[in-house]
């Protein structure tokens, strides 16, 4: 075999320009990337250094997926409003579907125009396909929304979605990581376009989002995201209990079956959606509110609040109880919730499983103690219808839990019995039975 240095590659490469550095690439003119991602098809975008602290719960998941990074442009791309606002969910769910494609191929148009001009990036989906191998653990490689705010791109609503002082909620956002550093970055802007108008939490059909700002992930994960992760799998396993095909339209109705049909077919549908579809914040969105706000809840809330569709919930979860009081002639569908598949998840995910109604007049302080395959320490306070998790053993608790991980894991995926475990003394419990009832209400699943 011929020496590298006569090999026809290398000798052609070194015959037209010098081999990369190591050297960081200079700066590059803040403007000019901004320019370039507007040509490229987006309709605003701003900059965020790696090192900027709203980054910080995320860097190191960022540099992990591409360690070259030093800036992240950031950008949005409109929806076109009145399709999102239809009660023909098969309307806005096309809307998402073809702006989510829009936005990865003008994430994809930068960075080609970036390599041209000898500058290394990467483009991360702006939403599927992501890194499901995680599930039901953190599957994307960038948060976009903190990206954005801190771009100066919008401030999140209410709602939890990043409404752009012009364009309102009716964007669907991108990042862009940049190997080198910009000449300039964008800050938050000023103030919240959110107008507290409260719409969002009037529309959502299984309480998600709560007058007070709280705001419920799971009830939104398990109606919302039905045809999408968790969901999938628990209408798998609901094909696979089912004895016969009777049994299965006991079930799920037909149409359900024909709707995950179409999410297999063209993309999974989002549910609802419902708290994009009415917010009228935004310079570009607003008129139609101010001009006549009855007239606005008339067209837009009501056709949304009124129409019949099943809602997905878990069973003893406040959307169930939700839904029930408010929604009443929506039929219900009871349907599994997030189950963790490590201790680890176990704890990420207590807070956003937490349900605070069912919590109402519980305040203990709970000590875990796991031992086994995944040896772990934590300590859960529940008090006045909040939640903490703290690593490690802290104060007196008024109940302490010792469980073996895989035990207690298979417990929580209702696998196996607490009482067999409690029984064998798998699972130890010093403290009321009563407390460690009362924490599992607050965890439906």
């Amino acid at each position: 075999m011929a020496p590298l240095e006569d090999h026809p590659t290398v000798r052609a490469v070194r015959a037209r320009t010098a081999l990369p550095t190591t050297e960081p690439p200079r700066p590059i003119d803040a403007t000019w990337l901004k320019a370039l991602a507007l040509e490229c098809g987006a309709d605003d975008a701003g900059l965020v250094a790696i090192d900027r602290p709203e980054l910080d719960d995320q860097r190191a998941d960022i540099r992990a997926a591409y360690p070259p990074v030093r800036a992240l442009l950031s950008f949005v791309c409109r929806m076109n409003r009145d399709a999102v606002k239809a009660p023909a969910r098969s309307v806005s769910n096309l809307e998402f579907h073809h702006t989510i494609d829009h936005t990865d191929e003008v994430a994809r148009a930068i960075v080609r125009r970036l390599d041209a001009a000898g500058v290394p990036a990467l483009n991360p989906p702006s939403g599927f396909p992501m890194e499901m191998q995680q599930f039901p653990g953190k599957i994307w490689v960038v948060s976009h929304k903190p990206v954005a705010v801190a771009a100066g791109l919008g401030r999140m609503g209410i709602h939890r979605n990043v409404i752009h002082p012009r364009f309102g909620n009716f964007v669907l956002l991108g990042t862009v990581l940049i190997g080198a550093d910009a000449s300039a970055q964008g800050a938050p802007i000023d103030y919240n376009p959110c107008l507290s108008c409260k719409l969002c939490v009037a529309a959502c059909p299984v309480g998600a989002i709560g007058a007070d700002g709280h705001f419920d992930p799971s009830a939104c994960l398990t109606h919302n995201y039905r045809e999408f992760m968790g969901g999938f799998i628990d209408w798998v396993e609901t094909v696979v209990e089912s004895d016969s095909k009777t049994a299965y339209r006991k079930r799920v109705a037909d149409a359900e079956t024909a709707s995950l049909w179409q999410s297999l077919a063209f993309g999974p549908n989002y549910k609802a959606a419902y708290c994009l579809a009415v917010c009228p914040a935004g310079e570009d969105v607003i008129a139609p509110f101010l001009q006549n706000r009855a007239g606005f809840v008339a067209e837009v809330v009501k056709p949304l609040q009124q129409k019949e569709e099943p809602l997905y919930v878990v069973p003893g979860s406040d959307a169930e109880q939700y839904a029930a009081r408010k929604f009443p002639h929506k039929p219900q569908r009871k349907v599994s919730g997030i189950r963790p598949t490590s201790i680890a998840g176990f704890l990420r995910g207590m807070p956003i499983v937490f349900q605070r109604e069912q919590s109402a007049g519980l305040n203990a302080v709970y000590h875990f103690t796991f031992t086994g395959h995944e040896p772990a320490e934590a300590t859960v306070t529940i008090r006045d219808k909040t939640l903490a998790v703290q690593t490690g053993l802290h104060g007196t608790p008024a109940c302490a839990i010792t469980a073996d991980s895989d035990r207690w894991l298979g417990f929580l995926r209702k696998e196996r019995s607490i009482v067999w475990a409690l029984v064998r003394r798998k699972v130890r419990v010093k403290g009321p039975l009563r407390l460690l009832t009362a924490f599992g209400k607050c965890f439906p699943s």
